[in-house]
């Protein structure tokens, strides 16, 4: 089964524009660097260590949003769920937009992330209700950045080991907790070189498969140094379009139970998926 587009196609197809990205991330750093990265001393070091820091946090639950733009059509994918940092993996309920004549007609699609790979439920025309669909997440040009309609949430924050360039824009209050917000851009080439194992397939494929290794970035960091909130922005040619997608992940109530289970081998659709 070959997955290439994404498994979006509305109005003037600007969802399909986004292709598959697998992405992976590694290098945990040690406890004097997360240390560092919660004082906050250096803007660049809290931003590249966020991936570690929630890694030492465990779980959260997350709302995660993305937005495309193609030829004029803007397409708004929204996703909530919960993820297990240590394990890499979560539970997300994706839904879909509503058409331009107001109706929805979509069954939200359950997805499941883990290391290298995607699962997905009520996705894809001729799938039985009761199978998956499984993307090899390494096989991707996008290494699942935007490809199943949410950026996997360690994958975001692992993006974020490849920052260039980080400024403190200023303080706010993001759900009733003091964040300060950082603007940057991240390096993909660099993010996938200093990735953690269980992240760096997906990000290597990225960094081969977008045109541009440069991703501009806004995260927001407690006085922990977790990351609360993060926003990429993705730029990238497709049939002769450009494609922006801008991709948001929300984190709250950090130490929520978390359980994910994986389908079983019988469980897995093994036909061709239409999209």
């Amino acid at each position: 089964m070959v997955v290439q587009q994404h498994w979006l196609r509305r109005g003037a197809c600007a969802a399909a524009a986004v292709m598959g990205v697998t992405g992976t991330a590694g290098c945990s750093g040690g406890g004097d660097a997360v240390a560092d990265a919660r004082a906050g001393a250096d803007p660049l070091l809290s931003v590249r260590k966020a991936a570690d820091v929630l890694a030492e946090a465990g779980t959260a639950k997350a709302r995660t949003a993305m937005e495309t733009a193609a030829g004029g059509t803007r397409v708004t994918i929204r996703g909530e769920g919960a993820y297990d940092f240590r394990r890499a993996m979560g539970r997300l309920r994706v839904v879909l937009p509503n058409d331009p004549a107001g109706s929805s007609g979509h069954q939200p699609i359950t997805e499941l992330l883990a290391p290298g790979a995607l699962y997905m439920k009520d996705r894809g025309a001729g799938v039985p209700r009761d199978k998956w669909v499984r993307v090899d997440t390494t096989t991707l040009t996008d290494g699942n950045l935007v490809t199943g309609g949410a950026t996997d949430p360690a994958a975001a924050a692992e993006l974020l080991r490849g920052a260039r360039s980080a400024t403190v824009v200023g303080y706010e209050d993001l759900a009733g907790v003091r964040v300060t917000h950082y603007r940057g851009t991240t390096d993909l080439a660099h993010a996938a070189r200093a990735a953690s194992p269980h992240a760096r397939g997906a990000l290597a494929a990225a960094a081969k498969g977008f045109a541009q290794d440069a991703v501009p970035f806004d995260a927001y960091l407690d006085s922990e140094g977790r990351l609360r909130k993060v926003r990429h922005r993705f730029s990238f040619a497709n049939q002769g379009r450009t494609v922006a997608v801008a991709s948001t992940t929300l984190l709250y109530e950090f130490g929520a139970p978390v359980v994910v289970r994986l389908p079983g081998r019988g469980d897995i659709y093994a036909g061709r998926v239409r999209m």
